[in-house]
């Protein structure tokens, strides 16, 4: 009798805790596992910001998938996911057809423009290991060329964030840090760099504590930060954006870069396999299945949970994803043991904390407020915390974050 195949699409959060604590709730008599990645390695999505920055490098922020799974428990497959096949059983890849018997899907999210022109031609999007490496190479050539100009161009040296949530507010404040480095690399007087974030709605860092709000944002606005608030970006060009100030009134910043970091929708093989879904994110069931699809579990960006309690969906974070794994993981061997009996999932939110900087943050852990070296010491506590939950002590030492303060 053939072994139930379970295929895990996407090595994310969500995908690779699924697959660490599967191979630990089952035998290798019980199941095939297989992990799909397009890559062969996992990211931190969380420390993008620092890679984009140039505060972190960019290898620091990923490790092997080989170094976390068990590989007489998991096949791994490196392949880029074409299609699903809901009806058939079927995963399409670059590297052929796989069928599974149950499928993870956690393919993560990707950058929502809201149909903005020219976002997709002029914008980088802090998306991915390579996306982040561009960004910081961009910058520091901004900052090159400059230097070298005999006619010098002050506006090659204007960078604008569009989006002021948690990924446009921590990029900000790694830049903060970085940019002072790259004037005294490059000889460039700090007064002609200019910083500014664009952000359509009235407050940064919207359904965050107001006093913590005001912290960051006196702490990024003495790193030099200007804020846009209230104004909608309406379009970038190759070489400036254009913001709304008001009904009728539109104005135009120059700047050598755009970085946009205002929202994240599910990846779009989900609208292709025909799934029910809002922005390419699926409104999953209790159990983390999608509805209608009993051998289906969607998990991490791509999936969509209410918080009943403010009728609001909950956010694609990390936290989340993680403890999401964990529990389709349960389920998934549940089923596989005949058993229909599934754990409901909910979220169990133990804090929540935004860096601005290496050394400050702001955050609220365990429902208490936490601003400065505090903040950032738990910031660190966290990412060392999700590294040890999918390889352990080693890969915390290997890939830990250890300077405190």
């Amino acid at each position: 009798m053939r072994k139930p195949r379970i295929v895990v699409l996407g090595a994310g959060y969500g995908g690779l805790m699924t697959v660490t604590r599967l191979q630990k709730e089952m035998g290798t008599d019980a199941a095939e596992i297989i992990l799909v990645n397009k890559n062969d390695y996992h990211y931190e999505t969380t420390w993008l910001h620092e890679a984009s920055a140039g505060t972190l490098h960019h290898d620091r922020v990923r490790y092997s998938i080989n170094d976390v799974i068990n590989r007489s428990k998991v096949n791994f497959l490196q392949a880029t996911v074409e299609d699903i096949k809901i009806e058939e059983k079927k995963v399409i890849t670059d590297q052929g057809e796989l069928e599974f018997d149950y499928l993870v899907i956690a393919l993560g999210a990707e950058a929502e423009t809201f149909g903005i022109q020219g976002l997709k031609e002029y914008a980088f999007m802090i998306s991915n290991v390579n996306s982040a490496r561009q960004i910081r190479e961009h910058i520091e050539y901004q900052f090159a060329t400059y230097k070298t100009e005999d006619e010098k161009n002050d506006e090659r040296l204007t960078i604008i964030v569009g989006g002021a949530g948690f990924t446009g507010i921590e990029f900000l404040g790694e830049l903060g840090n970085r940019i002072p480095e790259l004037c005294k690399e490059y000889d460039v007087d700090p007064k002609k760099v200019r910083i500014v974030c664009v952000e359509a709605a009235p407050m940064i860092l919207p359904g965050f504590d107001p006093e913590l709000v005001k912290y960051a944002r006196a702490k990024l606005e003495k790193k030099g930060v200007e804020f846009s608030i209230g104004t909608p970006l309406k379009e970038a060009t190759e070489n400036s954006v254009l913001i709304a100030k008001g009904e009728d009134e539109v104005e135009e910043i120059k700047a050598g870069t755009v970085v946009w970091a205002a929202g994240v929708r599910g990846n779009p093989l989900i609208e292709k396999a025909g799934i029910e879904n809002m922005r390419a994110r699926v409104k999953i069931n209790k159990d983390l299945r999608a509805p209608g699809h009993d051998n289906i579990f969607v998990i991490g960006d791509c999936s969509l949970m209410i918080n009943e309690e403010i009728n609001r969906p909950y956010p694609p974070t990390a936290q989340i994803s993680m403890q999401q794994g964990e529990v389709c993981a349960r389920n998934i061997a549940s089923l596989v043991k005949g058993s229909e009996h599934l754990e409901e999932f909910t979220p169990d939110i133990k804090g929540t904390v935004c860096s601005l900087g290496e050394d400050d943050a702001i955050g609220v852990v365990y429902g208490k407020k936490l601003t400065g070296t505090k903040a950032s010491f738990m910031k660190k506590v966290i990412d060392n915390r999700a590294l040890y939950m999918v390889g352990g002590p080693s890969l915390v030492f290997k890939k830990g974050k250890f300077k405190f303060f």
